[in-house]
Protein backbone atom coordinates (compact mmCIF):
# COMPACT_ATOMS: atom_id res chain seq x y z
CA UNK A 1 0.00 0.00 0.00
CA UNK A 2 2.85 2.37 0.84
CA UNK A 3 4.43 1.84 -2.59
CA UNK A 4 1.14 2.45 -4.39
CA UNK A 5 0.64 5.64 -2.38
CA UNK A 6 4.18 6.80 -3.19
CA UNK A 7 4.04 6.07 -6.92
CA UNK A 8 0.52 7.45 -7.37
CA UNK A 9 1.78 10.69 -5.77
CA UNK A 10 3.97 11.31 -8.83
CA UNK A 11 0.94 11.02 -11.08
CA UNK A 12 -1.04 13.39 -8.86
CA UNK A 13 1.72 15.98 -8.83
CA UNK A 14 2.23 15.91 -12.59
CA UNK A 15 -1.49 16.14 -13.38
CA UNK A 16 -2.10 18.82 -10.77
CA UNK A 17 0.78 20.92 -12.09
CA UNK A 18 -0.63 20.50 -15.62
CA UNK A 19 -4.08 21.56 -14.40
CA UNK A 20 -2.76 24.64 -12.58
CA UNK A 21 -0.55 25.70 -15.50
CA UNK A 22 -3.36 25.09 -17.99
CA UNK A 23 -5.84 27.15 -16.00
CA UNK A 24 -3.29 29.91 -15.41
CA UNK A 25 -2.50 30.11 -19.12
CA UNK A 26 -6.19 30.09 -19.96
CA UNK A 27 -6.83 32.91 -17.52
CA UNK A 28 -3.87 35.07 -18.59
CA UNK A 29 -4.43 34.58 -22.33
CA UNK A 30 -8.19 34.97 -21.96
CA UNK A 31 -8.95 31.69 -23.70
CA UNK A 32 -12.34 30.04 -23.94
CA UNK A 33 -12.91 27.32 -21.37
CA UNK A 34 -13.34 24.22 -23.50
CA UNK A 35 -13.76 20.47 -23.20
CA UNK A 36 -9.98 19.94 -22.91
CA UNK A 37 -9.80 22.32 -19.95
CA UNK A 38 -12.76 20.59 -18.31
CA UNK A 39 -11.13 17.17 -18.75
CA UNK A 40 -7.80 18.30 -17.34
CA UNK A 41 -9.48 19.76 -14.26
CA UNK A 42 -11.66 16.70 -13.81
CA UNK A 43 -8.74 14.31 -14.23
CA UNK A 44 -6.77 16.25 -11.58
CA UNK A 45 -9.77 16.01 -9.26
CA UNK A 46 -10.15 12.26 -9.82
CA UNK A 47 -6.48 11.30 -9.39
CA UNK A 48 -6.20 13.43 -6.25
CA UNK A 49 -9.28 11.77 -4.73
CA UNK A 50 -7.89 8.33 -5.55
CA UNK A 51 -4.64 9.34 -3.85
CA UNK A 52 -6.60 10.45 -0.80
CA UNK A 53 -8.34 7.09 -0.56
CA UNK A 54 -5.08 5.17 -0.98
CA UNK A 55 -3.46 7.46 1.59
CA UNK A 56 -6.21 6.98 4.14
CA UNK A 57 -6.04 3.20 3.81
CA UNK A 58 -2.26 3.29 4.16
CA UNK A 59 -2.42 5.71 7.09
CA UNK A 60 -4.68 3.50 9.18
CA UNK A 61 -2.48 0.49 8.38
CA UNK A 62 0.75 2.37 9.11
CA UNK A 63 2.82 2.43 12.29
CA UNK A 64 2.41 6.23 12.41
CA UNK A 65 -1.29 5.99 13.27
CA UNK A 66 -0.53 3.43 15.97
CA UNK A 67 2.20 5.64 17.42
CA UNK A 68 -0.04 8.70 17.34
CA UNK A 69 -2.84 6.94 19.19
CA UNK A 70 -0.61 5.19 21.72
CA UNK A 71 2.11 7.75 22.40
CA UNK A 72 0.88 11.16 21.28
CA UNK A 73 3.31 13.23 23.34
CA UNK A 74 6.35 11.46 21.86
CA UNK A 75 5.03 11.89 18.32
CA UNK A 76 4.44 15.60 18.91
CA UNK A 77 8.00 16.07 20.21
CA UNK A 78 9.63 14.37 17.23
CA UNK A 79 9.56 16.45 14.05
CA UNK A 80 9.80 13.56 11.56
CA UNK A 81 7.13 11.52 13.35
CA UNK A 82 4.83 14.52 13.67
CA UNK A 83 5.16 15.18 9.93
CA UNK A 84 4.16 11.64 8.97
CA UNK A 85 1.60 11.01 11.69
CA UNK A 86 -0.18 14.36 11.77
CA UNK A 87 0.95 17.17 9.49
CA UNK A 88 1.08 15.23 6.22
CA UNK A 89 -2.38 13.64 6.53
CA UNK A 90 -4.06 16.86 7.65
CA UNK A 91 -2.51 19.00 4.92
CA UNK A 92 -3.30 16.43 2.24
CA UNK A 93 -6.94 16.30 3.32
CA UNK A 94 -7.08 20.11 3.29
CA UNK A 95 -5.50 20.13 -0.18
CA UNK A 96 -8.12 17.72 -1.53
CA UNK A 97 -10.86 19.79 0.09
CA UNK A 98 -9.54 22.90 -1.69
CA UNK A 99 -9.32 21.06 -5.01
CA UNK A 100 -12.88 19.80 -4.57
CA UNK A 101 -14.15 23.26 -3.68
CA UNK A 102 -12.39 24.67 -6.74
CA UNK A 103 -14.02 22.09 -8.98
CA UNK A 104 -17.47 22.76 -7.51
CA UNK A 105 -17.13 26.54 -7.68
CA UNK A 106 -15.82 26.57 -11.25
CA UNK A 107 -18.94 24.74 -12.48
CA UNK A 108 -21.12 27.60 -11.24
CA UNK A 109 -19.12 30.27 -13.07
CA UNK A 110 -20.54 31.50 -16.36
CA UNK A 111 -17.46 33.05 -17.98
CA UNK A 112 -14.28 31.34 -19.09
CA UNK A 113 -12.12 33.83 -17.20
CA UNK A 114 -13.97 33.12 -13.95
CA UNK A 115 -13.68 29.35 -14.46
CA UNK A 116 -9.94 29.55 -15.14
CA UNK A 117 -9.40 31.93 -12.21
CA UNK A 118 -11.27 29.68 -9.78
CA UNK A 119 -9.37 26.58 -10.86
CA UNK A 120 -6.06 28.41 -10.74
CA UNK A 121 -6.64 29.66 -7.21
CA UNK A 122 -8.07 26.52 -5.60
CA UNK A 123 -5.99 23.94 -7.48
CA UNK A 124 -2.92 26.12 -6.94
CA UNK A 125 -3.55 26.33 -3.20
CA UNK A 126 -4.13 22.58 -3.11
CA UNK A 127 -0.85 22.00 -4.94
CA UNK A 128 0.94 24.35 -2.54
CA UNK A 129 -0.45 22.48 0.47
CA UNK A 130 0.62 19.16 -1.02
CA UNK A 131 4.13 20.37 -1.80
CA UNK A 132 4.49 21.89 1.66
CA UNK A 133 4.00 18.62 3.51
CA UNK A 134 5.38 15.90 1.26
CA UNK A 135 7.93 13.94 3.29
CA UNK A 136 10.72 14.75 0.83
CA UNK A 137 13.38 12.88 2.82
CA UNK A 138 11.41 9.65 2.44
CA UNK A 139 10.98 10.20 -1.31
CA UNK A 140 14.70 10.52 -1.98
CA UNK A 141 16.00 7.83 0.36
Amino acid sequence: MKEIHSYWAYIVLVILVVAVVNSLIGFVKKKDFGAKDLRIGLFALIVSHIQLLIGLVWYFMSPYFTQLTSNTSEVMKTKSLRLLALEHPIMMILAIVLITIGWSKHKKKTTSAAKFKTLTIFYGLGLFFILSRIPWTNWFS
